[in-house]
């Protein structure tokens, strides 16, 4: 059984994957409704994905805890506190994968990550027209080895976006 739905808003279509369609659904806490979600739009064949909606919504309306699910995000966000450390140990495979002869451009993130800078201007000149603009040309000339090494992780690696600082925030929802 396919769990896949077409949802069409004028000339496009998007597939999607209801949970609603699960008996039992809409009793599971949010974050199993999450994982359930995930489950159908990433089980390799439908029996597959059936099968581990059924041990979601058991062991969430039994309350019971400890069962392995797959998870396969479709995109991972990082601040950048978190996220660059994350393509340094990139960087060292490919080193690795060199060294031992393989192709390191086959090092790459399995989905699309977007690594937002975020925190990091600090205000040195406040009150004024043009402090921001000041305040971003200080963050760049502080850090610009860390910036260099986050515009190679973007011009190398497939699957990364760099967001610079000032083009918004992120934050992860507990």
């Amino acid at each position: 059984m396919s769990f896949e739905s077409l949802l069409k808003v004028g000339d496009a279509a998007y597939t999607y994957y209801p949970v609603s369609a699960i008996e039992g659904a809409g009793k599971l806490p949010f974050s199993l409704t999450v994982l359930l979600e995930n489950a159908l739009r990433c089980g390799r064949t439908p029996e597959e994905a059936s099968a581990m909606a059924a041990r979601i919504v058991g062991a969430g309306l039994a309350g019971q805890t400890g069962d392995e699910v797959e998870f396969s995000p479709a995109r991972v966000l990082f601040q950048d506190f978190t996220g660059v450390p994350v393509f340094v140990d990139f960087a060292v495979m490919r080193e690795a994968c060199a060294e031992l002869g393989g192709d390191p451009k086959k090092i790459n993130p399995q989905v699309p990550c977007d690594l937002v800078i975020d925190h990091s201007v600090i205000a040195d000149e406040a009150g004024c027209a043009g402090c921001m603009d000041e305040n971003m040309k200080l963050e760049f000339a502080r850090n610009s080895e860390r910036y260099d090494f986050l515009k190679w992780a973007q011009e190398s690696f497939e699957n990364v976006r760099i967001v610079p600082p000032g083009q918004g925030i992120c934050h992860q929802l507990n």
